[in-house]
């Protein structure tokens, strides 16, 4: 087992089903925030329909490398 940091991806508060995972946490964090950026969900939020919001972090987690894709950058 190893740290790793999972790439938490919600599209309308429903989080999507295929995660990524990351040795970096400042590699996670470079596409959680590109991600919401791509569709742009930023400045005025209020003004993005509710479908159509996007939201992304990375939350840390143990994963087993020998299942699971990890990326190392």
């Amino acid at each position: 087992m190893i740290h790793a940091f999972i790439l938490i991806v919600l599209i309308a508060d429903v989080q999507q089903p295929s995660p990524m995972y990351f040795r970096s946490i400042d590699v996670c964090q470079y596409y959680a925030k590109r991600i919401p950026r791509q569709y742009g969900n930023y400045g005025n939020k209020h003004l993005v329909p509710a479908e159509h919001r996007i939201t992304a972090y990375c939350k840390p987690v143990k994963v087993n490398p020998q299942n699971t894709l990890v990326y190392d950058h």
